[in-house]
């Protein structure tokens, strides 16, 4: 089993926000298997199951706000007995340019406060990762601001495709692995 843990805020107010992003890819690949979110029983989350090639794999979304995206995590990885790796993490990156993808199998924070709490939730950086441009980071505006609104008509396709090779992205993840994915995508997305 695999868990795809994307990041973001709940409520209707966040939808579809820069910050949102790693929900729209959920959204998008849990519509392609046919299958809806649902609410889990005393679990800050909401998860639908899809089959990636032979593998089980639980999309899972937050319902905590973005800096305890952790505390959603850490009842499913015991629960199911998973490792680190058998984690993926999709989430936004201001340092990248919207509609870019990149694919790491490890790494810090860069400062993004859901995926420090997942860190701490997991207690290793080895757990792999999709971001997705959400930039560029703007100068001299608030950023807070920034990334809780939603694209602006120039950045919404390029967001939209990324959001779609995001859940192709995670599909070869998980049937190929990680460096394959990376091969394919963090060269290919633009």
């Amino acid at each position: 089993m695999k868990i795809v843990l994307g990041l973001g805020n709940p409520g209707r107010k966040y939808e579809h926000t820069r910050h949102n992003i790693g929900f729209d890819v959920l959204d998008g690949m849990a519509a392609e298997a046919g299958v809806r979110f649902r609410k889990k029983w005393l679990m800050p989350l909401q998860s639908a199951e899809i089959e990636v090639g032979s593998e089980t794999v639980l999309l899972v979304k937050p319902m905590t706000f973005m800096n305890r995206s952790g505390s959603a995590l850490r009842p499913l990885v015991r629960r199911h007995g998973l490792a680190p790796e058998d984690v993926i993490v999709v989430l936004d990156d201001l340092d990248l340019e919207a509609g870019r993808l990149r694919i790491r199998k490890r790494g810090g924070a860069g400062g993004h406060k859901g995926l420090q709490s997942v860190l701490a939730t997991l207690g290793t950086e080895n757990f792999p990762r999709v971001r997705l441009g959400i930039g560029p980071r703007p100068v001299g505006e608030d950023l807070t601001g920034y990334v809780l609104a939603r694209f602006g008509a120039a950045e919404r396709e390029a967001a939209g495709r990324a959001v779609r090779q995001a859940g192709d992205a995670v599909r070869m993840m998980v049937e190929a692995g990680v460096d394959q994915a990376m091969n394919k995508f963090n060269s290919e997305t633009k």
